[in-house]
């Protein structure tokens, strides 16, 4: 049995498996997406392209409160999206998603940049928050969906959509005047921690305590294993023997 646990949790590190194979037990990208956004579509993030055809507007160009819809790629096999919080310049934006960095995590304000030959938003870079540092995949997306409201709801954690919720959130005002071509890399995310039935912040104002979360650096799957997986199987046998 430790055996095959090994064997799963190396495979995770190495990016063979994906942060959704964890299934319903963190928090996935969708219930988030249409919540924050008002965008109401439901099914895998793939198909979301497809279904906001005749019934919302769809597009290439960020608006605040649009749903910025992911291709299937790789490990992202359902695809992804993601609701644009701030438009920094046609080339930057800030988003808002779920189970990305992290499985189950929330990262609110992080930035997202247009890699694209065409600066039409089909090629995105998004921001890993364990790292502190633009993620290395270059990910392809269908484009925008746009609200019949721009805006964005509140998200209160609810049990029913994951047992456990992390919070990560960036200071959206940090990229103010910053160019594009500087935001490879930037100071860390803030990284917070709470459980899905804590009662919501009073206020988007009020932070709770900061501390960094293990599982965040040990579970990450957005940024490509830099090491060996017999280093990664032999790092994951050590720390058994020593729990």
């Amino acid at each position: 049995m430790v055996r095959k646990t090994i064997w799963a949790v190396a495979l995770l590190l190495s990016g063979l498996i994906t942060a959704p194979a964890f299934g319903a037990a963190v928090l996935q990208c969708v219930p988030y997406a249409r919540i924050v956004s008002g965008v109401d579509i439901h099914g895998d993030a793939l198909n979301w392209w497809d279904q906001a055809d005749g019934r919302f507007k769809r597009g290439h160009k960020p608006k605040k409160g649009a749903v910025l819809a992911f291709r299937a790629n790789g490990p992202m096999a359902l695809g992804h999206v993601a609701v644009v919080s701030r438009v920094l310049d046609g080339r930057r934006v800030l988003i808002r998603h779920a189970n990305w960095s992290v499985p189950g995590s929330i990262e609110e304000d992080v930035l997202a940049i247009d890699v694209s030959d065409e600066g039409d938003w089909s090629q995105v870079r998004v921001w890993h928050s364990p790292t502190g540092q633009m993620g290395a995949r270059t990910n392809p997306t269908y484009g925008f969906i746009y609200p019949a409201k721009a805006g964005l709801h509140d998200f209160t954690p609810d049990p029913a959509l994951g047992a456990s919720v992390r919070f990560t959130r960036m200071d959206a005002d940090r990229w103010k005047g910053e160019a594009a071509g500087t935001a490879s890399r930037a100071a860390p995310a803030r990284i917070l921690t709470a459980r899905a039935d804590d009662p919501a912040p009073a206020s988007r104002k009020r932070v709770p305590h900061l501390r960094t979360d293990p599982a965040i650096l040990s579970f990450a799957d957005n940024a490509p294993a830099q090491r060996s997986l017999s280093a990664i199987i032999a790092d994951v046998k050590r720390e058994t023997m020593l729990n």
